[in-house]
């Protein structure tokens, strides 16, 4: 079963809803966001019976907005119970203390934070809502100039109203040990036995040691053959602490130099956002992630990747790192952008003036050829953009 909500339903998305036919839940925003008759729609009186009384139905929503729909039909069900204990990053924090013993974290209230002086502080530490979405109010804080920055701008919460409080609320932060090591993205789901079936690993890239943003993931066969085994162990770990079943989630994870591992956070219900990462999976392999999850289905990888051994396959996102304002902006030249790649396989273009982004690019790069990454990660988009007059 499907729950749609904004912001966004990607056609490879609609493809796999329209092939496999499985119900989709007649939400208002649903019905707005797929106009088509043809859908297996259910009702939402229905699709509450179905779930509350099947606990071996499977569900999946696109957008963590549909969440809301949740703690209105389902509050004292065990789906929005689970979704809470990943969704709420202190409460994740909280029920897996035992599987990390030696990580620190403590929430404050974001009306108490600007109390907070450095020297009351153990440098370095993140800083990012207990309830937030892509990146939005995230510092990393090495010093005491970095906090006071980091106090000034949340303060401000310029992000706020983006997006429903269910997927972004300022109203407490988390404060944690930086988790060390190289991170990846993880699409996956627990199945009823809660066993992990792991659909796709990407590496997030980052320009520095101080950048947080969701610029760059890449993904190929060398990194889901290095990474699958270890992840699969680790993630069905959290699940049995957790009590995860019939549970598709997109977690980020950091592995350090000797092979350790640690949540970041995990994300429920969905794989990556905006219809992100499950679609590289199906523009490029072939992998349509979504039906995967609703059948039951698991990889098989050397099929998936065969012929395609030296490529990178890689999400871009396009946030608006010009230092300018949406009013200040004409438009973006997604055609200029797509000459800068060897092989882009989708732009998704959106606008900038309803989110913070200008929009996702998909793309196959050789092995070889990885100068266009780089190129993309450390760019301000300046390029791109045309100013108005």
């Amino acid at each position: 079963m499907f729950l749609l909500d904004f912001p966004y339903v990607s056609d490879v998305l609609k493809h796999t809803i329209k092939t496999y036919n499985h119900p989709v839940i007649a939400t208002s925003s649903a019905r707005r966001l797929v106009a088509d008759s043809n859908i297996n729609w259910i009702s939402e009186a229905e699709a509450s019976a179905l779930l509350k009384t099947n606990s071996n139905q499977l569900l999946y929503s696109n957008s963590e907005n549909g969440l809301s729909w949740i703690e209105t039909h389902l509050e004292a069900s065990d789906i929005n119970q689970h979704i809470q204990s990943v969704k709420d990053k202190a409460l994740f924090r909280e029920k897996t203390t035992s599987l990390f013993p030696d990580f620190k974290f403590r929430v404050i209230e974001l009306q108490h934070i600007h109390n907070l002086a450095s020297e009351e502080l153990n440098f370095p530490f993140v800083l990012k809502p207990s309830v937030g979405f892509l990146s939005l109010g995230v510092y990393v804080v090495h010093n005491k100039t970095d906090w006071e920055k980091a106090k000034a701008d949340v303060l401000t919460e310029s992000f706020k109203g983006l997006f429903p409080k269910n997927v972004v609320d300022t109203t407490y932060f988390i404060m944690e040990d930086v988790a060390q090591g190289e991170e990846y993205a993880v699409d996956y789901y627990y199945d009823a036995d809660g066993d992990v079936v792991i659909l796709s690993i990407l590496h997030h890239l980052f320009s520095s040691g101080t950048d947080t943003s969701d610029r760059v993931y890449i993904t190929s066969k060398a990194i889901v053959d290095q990474h699958k085994t270890a992840f699969k162990k680790f993630l069905k770990t959290i699940g049995e602490e957790l009590g995860l079943k019939n549970f598709p989630a997109h977690a980020e994870l950091r592995v350090d130099k000797k092979g350790a591992i640690l949540p970041i956070e995990i994300n429920p219900l969905r794989f990556g956002g905006w219809c992100t990462t499950a679609d590289l999976s199906g523009l490029a392999l072939g992998l349509d992630s979504y039906a995967y999850f609703l059948e039951q289905r698991v990889p098989d990888w050397d099929v998936l990747f065969q012929g395609k051994e030296d490529k990178i396959f890689s999400v871009v996102v396009l946030d608006n790192s010009t230092g300018l304002s949406p009013n200040e902006i004409q438009y973006f030249d997604y055609d200029a952008l797509a000459a800068d790649f060897q092989k882009p396989l989708c732009i998704r273009q959106l606008d900038i003036n309803t989110y913070p982004l200008f929009g996702f690019v998909f793309t196959e790069t050789d092995s070889t050829n990885q100068l266009e990454l780089q190129n993309i990660l450390t760019s301000d988009l300046k390029k791109y953009v045309v100013l108005n007059e």
